[in-house]
């Protein structure tokens, strides 16, 4: 384990945490001390990361979910509550590209699945977190978010529209907890050599991106009590933070 232990004693949950960006955001909060709450669908993976983190010296509770289940949602904040009575961290990390289409030609059904994942599952964890996040001392929240909110490029119609809408809701979250001890803002990785990167571009070399784990410092960087930012965006493509 790192030396750096400025998340010790913190509990952070991340969502999509069995691989990718959000593996490597759970790992590096456990490595910094943080008692990592991991959410994903796969179980697999999730075993995988508890090996890992357990084999460091860290400690993790694993919770197999669904956020296209709210009420699963609420029943883990229940559960937060009556463990830990707080929540000092959260990493919103789960996301679905979609289809890469037309506006005209996307399925309702494609559509409602990514609006899911994207945007409502987020609502809900606000939701559902809101009160123990408050609770904390210094609760922080990020959502990974992407520029494609901002680019809309041709074709992506569905993921922009999704990550725009996050952005909006996170921008106005941040604005209502402003006076409270709690800090909330986003997070865009850039290209990363994730699942979902060689998804939308399958004929780009991963040798040229950076790994999830070579990114995921500077994410977990915003969970920290020292961060003083609130409702801006930190873009690894720039280094630094943004206005919403």
């Amino acid at each position: 384990m790192t030396d750096q232990k400025d998340l010790a004693d913190r509990i952070v949950l991340v969502t999509g945490a069995s691989r990718g960006i959000g593996y490597a955001a759970a790992l590096e909060a456990a490595r910094r001390g943080a008692h990592v709450v991991a959410v994903a669908r796969t179980v697999g993976g999730l075993e995988e990361l508890d090996d890992q983190i357990q084999t460091e010296g860290g400690s993790v509770t694993l919770v197999p979910l669904d956020l296209r289940d709210g009420d699963a949602i609420d029943r883990l904040g229940a559960a937060i509550f009556e463990r830990w009575g707080h929540l000092d961290g959260l990493v919103a990390n789960a996301g679905q590209l979609g289809v890469l289409s037309p506006v005209g030609h996307i399925k309702p059904d494609e559509f409602d699945k990514v609006m899911a994942i994207n945007v409502t599952a987020n609502y809900r964890l606000m939701r559902s977190l809101d009160l123990l996040l408050r609770k904390s001392d210094a609760g922080r929240a990020v959502f990974v978010s992407s520029s494609s909110a901002r680019s809309a490029r041709p074709f992506w119609g569905l993921y922009a529209a999704s990550k725009a809408a996050l952005d909006a809701l996170v921008k106005s979250y941040a604005g209502e907890i402003a006076q409270s001890a709690m800090r909330v803002n986003i997070f865009y990785p850039g290209a990363v050599r994730t699942a979902m990167r060689a998804k939308a571009m399958p004929g780009e070399n991963p040798e040229t991106l950076p790994t999830p784990a070579e990114i995921a410092p500077r994410l977990v960087d915003m969970l920290t009590p020292a961060l003083s930012e609130n409702g801006r965006l930190f873009d690894m493509a720039s280094g630094r933070f943004e206005d919403l």
